[in-house]
This record gives structure tokens, sequence and C-alpha cells, in this order.
């Protein structure tokens, strides 16, 4: 391989000189709105830029994959930009509205990101699981052919601190990981001061413990150079002594503090004191900050050199700010050079004013240099973003079963899809962190298989012994364990939910977990979901109703997550039947990608796609029989729908969500027998509900009195003196807002604090979500405010 390093070094200059004009812009040119600082992490940015440029214009191929440093975006932009795929508008908006994003977004940033960054971790983390979705992927007759790429995390030395790239660390060598590269950006500088001394030296020995390559890229060309000249091997340990704060103190001052520092030290009016006095005081100064990741030939040579597939973990050293005046300052995480320090450096830079947005401002064959990027193989091979057709959605037939858990069904429904040999079968991924038998993944495993690119047997089924799980893996196997670490679970997810875009291959990610242990992945939730991953996520067994195991297995707030976070539709169906319809439903909604105007039925966005949440429970309730009117099947999609329809003087109507719906049932009843009109409202997703009443005042707000969501709908026809009683096994505010769409007086049943250990009947009485609870509350409502622990709130009405 030829390494055209004239090219990169121009390369390298051009995107320094792009990235920090571009933060200046923003902090000192454009006009200041907010009067606060825009920011943009210069430093940061130039401590990248060698390793950028030998990265993306030297080893990557298009199959290949990076997740950017999220204070090296504006290098990224520039890249873009210089290649003609950026425009200058966007690049003069940094930071604002419309303009190039703080940190790479695959869904805000129109420029090619393989895998948002930001939540610092993350980034890093997920690219080992793409290299395992790949292989997956790969492993399928349906995938024949498929490129293989590597998976690349562009690492500050400080994520390193962030625990969730160690449980990726671990999972990845339980599952061989293989073609997946993470470059450290080893400057030694945080936000808040310098690394420890002797980071390295843990970090090589993590990487190696997990079968890692560790390739420490510490001198450049010069350096390597100097050590080769007589006296050189002094100056090299002197290097290898130095303090890192040492170091970066006097990067800042500059060659005249280096020529006195290293004299003193080192002066032996010798061999050494001449390869000192050999250099000016910018030659001495370039030759002390020609670090390994600061120097582009070394960074592409060493790329090129890297030819296996071995899971490699490179720890480039660099300097904070390399190149500019504010390098190695502690400060200089945050900070910004002055407008007279970018004046004095754009004239070192060799740019001329008024040329300062030039992407090829200062370079000197401008042909050659325009020939060159043309033939650069990362961007040769045109558009990086993929798609795949739509799955066919099998219909999924109800489960029979008179009386039966959300949680049974949920697995009874998968063992049906894997019975049979519908192409969505063939596509989903199923991946639990090792509680797959205990969210009733297990028939779907038993018969789909576990993945692994290496086949191995069953040993209890090699000697006969009675189970009943076959865990055999193979290449052909479609379910992939981990170990009990939420945030890996919704990385795989958010990995394998991008995998039509990333390989062109679409696969229906659908993971399991406890409930309550959502919140532990809450970060790698909600990442997946702003890259626009699209999988399953199965939260059971959830709430109080999971009443032996007690308070630390119990959710309460997981339904509030559920409505709250952006890009995942989420539902708690009481019944096997709901749940059926909700899942044919969700099969789809996985795919979709249309567009963003309104359905004006319910006010929702649904064309756009997006993940799906299923809050589910162990405990069985009685089945209501078949139900085949289109009534209740759009209902529990749209979120609602009336199991006991309220008559024109209805006085209370029961709303519930979840496993409670037998209490509900059961209070209407009761409380039937001395009031004249009870309605029972059976909600499956709040979430869909309220997004839809909000969307729908905003739309009224913009002038359309005609738009009326489902919710306004089902509620809008209750006599004004009728009451609402909202019962949910979690937070109470799930089903509070209810009162407010139509002007009711609402009283809300739910639970607010740690769970109990007891029967289920125990804890529902306990937590007042009984029907005992419901009925006191009807026969209550006109005696005060608070009634056995239940709130009362009146409406506010449209």
């Amino acid at each position: 391989m030829i390494i055209e390093t004239g090219h990169l070094k121009t390369i390298e200059q051009r995107l320094l000189w792009l990235s920090h004009w571009m933060i200046h812009h923003a902090n000192h040119i454009r006009p200041k709105v907010d009067g606060i600082k825009t920011g943009g992490h210069q430093a940061s940015s130039a401590s990248m830029v060698s390793i950028m440029t030998a990265l993306y214009f030297s080893a990557l191929r298009p199959e290949d994959r990076v997740a950017v440093k999220p204070h090296a975006s504006p290098v990224f932009h520039a890249m873009q930009y210089l290649m003609g795929r950026q425009t200058r508008a966007r690049m003069e908006a940094f930071r604002g509205l419309g303009g190039v994003q703080s940190y790479p977004s695959r869904t805000k940033d129109t420029d090619d990101v393989d895998f948002s960054t930001g939540s610092v971790g993350l980034g890093v983390a997920i690219t080992s699981f793409a290299s395992l979705v790949q292989d997956f992927v790969a492993a399928k007759p349906w995938a024949a052919g498929l490129p293989m790429g590597r998976m690349v995390a562009l690492v500050g030395d400080a994520e390193l601190d962030e625990g969730n790239i160690y449980e990726a660390l671990q999972e990845g060598w339980k599952n061989d990981l293989r073609n997946c590269w993470w470059i450290i950006d080893y400057n030694r500088q945080s936000l808040d001061g310098i690394v420890r001394e002797g980071l390295f030296g843990r970090v090589e020995k993590i990487f190696e413990a997990f079968g890692w390559n560790v390739i420490r890229i510490k001198y450049g060309v010069l350096q390597r150079a100097a050590f080769d000249e007589p006296g050189g091997h002094r100056l090299r340990e002197w290097i290898d002594a130095c303090p890192n704060a040492q170091y970066s103190a006097l990067t800042y001052q500059g060659g005249a503090v280096w020529r006195k520092r290293l004299m003193d030290d080192l002066g032996d009016q010798g061999e050494v004191s001449a390869l000192i006095e050999r250099r000016s005081d910018p030659e001495l100064a370039a030759l002390m900050e020609n670090l390994g990741g600061n120097c582009v030939e070394t960074m592409a040579q060493t790329f090129a050199e890297v030819t296996d597939d071995r899971p490699t973990c490179f720890l480039a050293y660099t300097i904070k700010g390399w190149g500019t005046p504010i390098a190695g300052h502690k400060d200089n995480h945050g900070g910004l050079m002055t407008k007279a320090q970018m004046e004095e450096w754009q004239r070192h830079m060799g740019v001329a004013e008024g040329h300062e947005w030039d992407p090829f401002a200062g370079v000197v064959d401008k042909e050659a240099f325009q020939d060159f990027l043309s033939r650069v193989p990362f961007f040769a091979g045109g558009t990086r973003r993929h798609d795949d057709a739509r799955l066919a959605i099998p219909d999924l037939s109800p489960v029979a079963d008179r009386e039966i858990s959300t949680q049974a069904a949920f697995g009874k429904i998968l063992d049906q899809l894997a019975k049979g040999n519908s192409a969505l079968a063939e596509r989903i991924i199923t991946t639990s962190p090792d509680v797959t038998g205990t969210t009733s993944l297990g028939p779907w495993v038993n018969r789909r298989k576990l993945f692994s690119r290496q086949p191995q047997a069953d040993a209890f089924i090699e000697h006969r012994i009675p189970s009943t799980a076959r865990w055999e893996f193979a290449p052909e196997g479609q379910h992939l364990e981990l170990g009990i670490a939420e945030m890996n679970l919704f990385l795989l997810l958010g990995a394998a939910g991008l995998s039509h875009s990333l390989f062109g291959k679409r696969l229906i990610p659908i993971g399991t977990l406890y409930d309550p242990f959502v919140h532990r992945g809450l970060d790698a939730l909600n990442y997946a979901c702003y890259q626009d991953a699209r999988f399953m996520v199965v939260g059971t067994p959830s709430g109080v109703t999971l009443a032996p195991e007690g308070g630390a297995h119990q959710s309460i707030g997981t339904p509030l997550t559920g409505m709250a976070q952006d890009g995942l539709a989420s539902f708690e169906p009481a019944f096997a039947d709901e749940l059926a319809v909700i899942m044919e439903w969700a099969f789809d909604y996985l795919q979709r990608d249309g567009g963003n105007a309104f359905d004006e039925r319910t006010w929702l966005r649904d064309e756009t796609g997006g993940s799906v949440y299923l809050r589910l429970t162990t405990k069985p309730l009685e089945q209501p029989g078949t139900r085949v009117d289109q009534a209740f099947r759009q209902g529990a999609i749209d979120g609602a729908y009336w199991l006991r329809k309220p008559g024109p003087n209805c006085e209370i109507v029961i709303a519930y969500q979840g496993a409670v719906a037998d209490q509900a049932i059961a209070a209407a009843g009761l409380i039937g027998t001395t009031r004249r009109d009870i309605g029972v409202l059976a909600v499956t997703s709040a979430d869909r509900l309220n997004a839809g009443w909000t969307a729908a005042q905003r739309e009224r707000a913009r002038g359309n009195s005609q738009a009326i969501s489902h919710v306004e709908r089902l509620l809008g026809d209750l006599p004004r003196h009728c009451r609402l009683i909202t019962v949910i096994d979690g937070h109470p505010a799930t089903l509070a807002w209810l009162g407010s769409v139509a002007g009711h007086a609402t009283i809300p049943h739910g639970v607010e604090h740690f769970g109990q250990t007891g029967t289920i009947g125990d804890l529902y009485r306990h937590f007042e979500i009984d029907r005992d609870a419901l009925v006191a509350s009807a026969n209550g409502l006109t005696s005060g405010p608070r009634i056995h622990g239940a709130r009362t709130h009146d409406g506010c009405g449209r």
C-alpha cells in the first residue's frame, strides 16, 4: 500500500483550519443572541486531526463504520465540507438551529454519520456490538456476500472512566469479537485537569486481558529520527519519564522554554546538547510535539500494518490543542482562541483574509489535490446509508388460553412465529441479559437456537439429561445471550436496530429484561432511540404484581419513562389478544420510514416509525373471549378502547392500564349495584393517548379547529359530572392527566413508593390499587379531596 504522505499532510492542515475557523466564527463573528459562549472544543478537535486524516483518507473502506469522539465533531464536519458533502451555510450555523450539530448525529446532521455520539462511552461501546451484529447477519444465507467492515471508535482518553466501556469489553470477549478498532486519543487532559500518570499501562493490561491487540503509538517520525541521532536515546528516556502535566505546560510555553528545560536536564556539552542545538526554537517545538498520534504519516503506516481481524486498541499519544496557540494548556478543553490569537494563527496557516471558508485555501497544486481526494476509497463508493425492503407481517393468532399472563402470551406468540417460515421470523434477533428463561424467550430459543460463529453442542442433550432449555449454539442461531448488564442490552438493540442502514439487511431485534432494570440501562436506551434504531424491548415482570420479589425487583416509574422517551412507543396491555394486535402492529411500525405528517385520526406521526416498549407481567388474567371487532383492534393500537362503554348519564369511569384490569372490572361490577351508569376504559398505551392529545392541542393552537385526538373522542361525550378513577400498577401520574382532557374530576390510584414482599392481594391492598380501594373512592367522591390514599384532581378542561 502506497501512503501519499504529502496529500495527507495537506488534508490534515485543511481540517485543522476549517474545524477551528468554524468554531471561531460561531463564537466571535456570528451575531450573539443569548449572550453565552457557543463553544465547540477547539483543543479536543486539534488532537484528533492527524488520526482522523490517516483513518478516513488512507485506512478506511466504504463498508467500515466509525463512531467519532463527540468533541471531534468539528473535524468530522470539516472533512465532509472538504469533500463537498456539507454546505457552507450549515457550517456557518454550527451549533445553531439548522446547522451542523455539536456532536455527530445520525438523525440531525445531513452528512454521513455512522453512529451518533454525545453521551460519552456509548459511542465507543456500540461499535463492538455492531461488529457482533455484522457477524450475525453475515452468517445467514439471506445475507450471502456481505462485505465485512471494521467497526471503529475514536475514543477520548477521559471516556475510559465510563463503566459501560468495560461491560462491553467483557461481552465482546464472550462472543469472540472481531473487526473492531478502538483508537484512543491519549492527550492526557480531561475537562477538569490532567489524566493520572500511568493510565496507559492500566489500559494496555485491561485490553490484553480481554484478548485485544494493543498498539502503542507514542512517537512520530521526527522523534524516531531524532532518537537515531547520537544522544537520541537520552532524549527518548527524558520524554518517557516526563510527567503529563509538565509535558503539557512545556508544550504551551513553546520552543524557547523547551530548549531551556532540555538543556537544564540533559545538556552535556556533547551529543545531546548538539542534538538540541541543531534545531531552531520552532523546530525544537515541532520535534517535541511530534507524538505518534499527531503524526499523520505514523498513523497511516500503523493502520496499514494491521491486516488481521483481531479487535485492536490503538493508544495514540497526542497533544490537546496540537498545532494551535492553546496547545497543552490545562484549561483548553472548553477554551477558545481569542481574536488576536486567531489572526496570528491565520497568518501562520497561510489562509488569506476573505478565503477562510475556501476548502482549498493555501493548496499549491489544487488539481493534483482534487485528484487525490477523488480516489480516496472511503468516499468513492457513493452513499453509505443503506436500506432494505419491508418485511411482510404474518397474522398473529390470539393465544387461546382461558387464563394467561401477558408475559406467557408473549412467549407463545414468539413460539408461533418460530414454528413458521415467514421472512419476518427469519430476521428476528432476540437477546436478554441472563434472563432469557424467566422472560419467556425459552420456546423461541429452543426452536431457533443461540447464535455463535462456531457450532457448540449442548452437553445436556449429548448426555440425554432432561432439560427444558436446549442451548445449542450455531451460525444459524437467532438468539444472542448477554451477561447481566442492561447497558449492553440496549447497545446491542441499538446496533441491531440499525442493521438495515449499516449493512443493508433488516433485522427485527427483540430484547427482554426485568422491567425495573429498564432504568439501569436508561442512558443506552435513550442513546439507541436518539439515533433512530428500531427494536422491541419487553420489560417483564413489572410492578408490585411481582409480589414476592420485593421492592428491589418491582418497577414504579417505567410507565412514565415509556411516555417521556422520544422514539419509543410504549404499551402495557392487560390481555393476550391486545398483545397479539399490538405486536402485529409493532413489527410493521419498526420498519416504517415514511413522512412526518400527522395522522388526522390520532394526530400521531405513525408513518415515521420508531421502537416499541412492552410492559408485561406474570400475573394470569381470565381472558375476555374472542374479540374481532375493528374498534377493539384499532383502540388497542391507538391506546385505549371502551371495555364497558358508558351511557349518556355516566357517573363514574374507571380507567386502568395493565395487570390491574381484573381489579378495575370487579370494582365496576360492585359500583354498578348502587350507581346507574359505569364505564370501564381499557388503556393499552397512556403514551400514545397523551402524545396524540398534546399534538392535537398544538394543532388547534395553529388554527385547525378540527384537530380532535383519540382520547378526546373517547372522553368528550362524558357528562361534566362524571368522575374518573384511574388505576395502574405503576406511578399514578401515568393516567392522572386523563381528567384534564375534558375537565373531569379524577382520583388516580397507583404506586409511588418502594414495594414490599407479600402476595399480590397483600400488595394491591397495601398500595390501594385493589377493587375495594376503587369502590371506596367511588363511594366517597363527595367526602373530600383525599380518600383512602387516592388523590382527587379537577381537570383543567380544554
